[in-house]
């Protein structure tokens, strides 16, 4: 309840009570004192009539304060109500954003997924190439293939060249031609991966793996002595040759853990290279093949420059010459010039001349 409403049901409890004293007064005294009693009917009838007017104005105010409490009751439902709606559409908003980029990313998955599952297949794919010695060795052919035509270009047989023939009928798989004093550098591709696998396996027991490492340090042995043996030729090559490893795992493998392979290959004059080392070797070979061109070309450019420093100086000994002609020929121009003018103002003189008594008059400035 509020103040009002309590302050109006205070007054109504002491109206009664007022009623109930004066009645009781009235039943004391109703014989003795009418007059009390007759004004005390008035004085009931005054109060009820302003208990009347009371409950009436109490009412007005009640429903006026009512109303106006519902009027911004309303009004701040619909602000709310506003902002509800507001914030339900701003939410929906974004959870439809939301939403949508869900759907795109789910796409972009399914799409990773299928990549993955055609990698997967890919895998599968090489892995059946790998597994046999001869498709391994095509594989590795086609890596040093593409790897030369990176670096020098394609078919610049000027630099190198593939599946060459030597003089003792082996057959390189390619060979650069480098500068002196490196030559003819043969390049080989081996993939030694069976023992590999089997080595680098940690579901096998140590036993087996240990056996499969000595296994490959002997297969990779056979190699760099065939290599040394086949594509070393003493004044048709290089003392030197390359063995490329088309795996970077079994390179690194190599370097890391087997220093003795890499101690016997350099006595057997091999270079034992991955596709990275390679292109960094190629790379390295292919700028000094340029510089020693660009040297030769800057040679002929200087001596060139010589040739054409004499034949300037015997143009400017002849152009000097023609300068002294001009100027001479200028002069004479100059003078014939001179005499011309003379020549017209005495004709310019003469058609100015007047014949009179046969006498010619000329004016004064013709004279002068």
């Amino acid at each position: 309840m509020t103040t009002f409403e309590i302050i109006m049901l205070v007054l109504i409890i002491v109206l009664i009570i007022l009623n109930i004293v004066l009645l009781l007064i009235l039943k004391s005294k109703s014989s003795n004192n009418l007059d009390f009693i007759e004004r005390l009917g008035k004085f009931e009838v005054s109060i009820n009539k302003e208990f009347s007017n009371l409950k009436e104005g109490v009412n007005h105010d009640l429903n006026e304060n009512f109303q106006k409490v519902n009027d911004k009751l309303d009004l701040k439902l619909n602000e709310i109500n506003n902002k509800v709606n507001l914030k339900i559409d701003e939410n929906f908003e974004k959870t439809n954003k939301t939403f949508t980029n869900v759907l795109e990313r789910l796409t972009k998955i399914d799409e990773a997924q299928k990549k993955i599952d055609n990698l997967g297949v890919d895998i599968v794919s090489l892995e059946n190439i790998l597994t046999d010695k001869k498709t391994r060795g095509i594989f590795g052919e086609v890596n040093l293939y593409n790897i030369l035509k990176n670096v020098f270009g394609e078919k610049n047989d000027t630099l190198y060249r593939t599946q060459y023939h030597l003089s003792n009928g082996y057959i390189a798989d390619s060979v650069i031609f480098a500068p002196e004093p490196l030559k003819t550098i043969a390049i080989d591709s081996k993939f030694p991966l069976e023992n590999y696998r089997i080595m680098v396996d940690k579901s096998k027991s140590d036993e087996v793996r240990n056996i499969a490492s000595k296994q490959f340090k002997v297969d990779v042995k056979k190699h760099i002595d065939a290599i040394s043996s086949k594509y070393i030729i003493e004044g048709e090559t290089s003392d030197q040759a390359m063995m490329f490893i088309p795996a970077e795992a079994i390179f690194a493998e190599i370097n890391a853990y087997h220093p003795d392979l890499i101690e016997y290959a350099y006595k057997k004059r091999v270079w034992l290279t991955s596709p990275t080392t390679l292109i960094s070797t190629l790379t390295m070979i292919l700028m000094i093949i340029q510089n020693i061109e660009r040297d030769k070309y800057t040679s002929i450019i200087h001596e060139e420059l010589n040739k054409l420093g004499i034949e300037f100086g015997r143009f400017k000994d002849r152009f000097d010459k023609l300068s002294k002609s001009i100027l001479t020929v200028n002069k004479d121009v100059e003078a014939f010039s001179i005499t011309t003018d003379k020549i017209k103002k005495k004709f310019d003189t003469i058609s100015s001349a007047k014949v009179k008594d046969n006498v010619l008059t000329y004016k004064d400035e013709d004279i002068i």
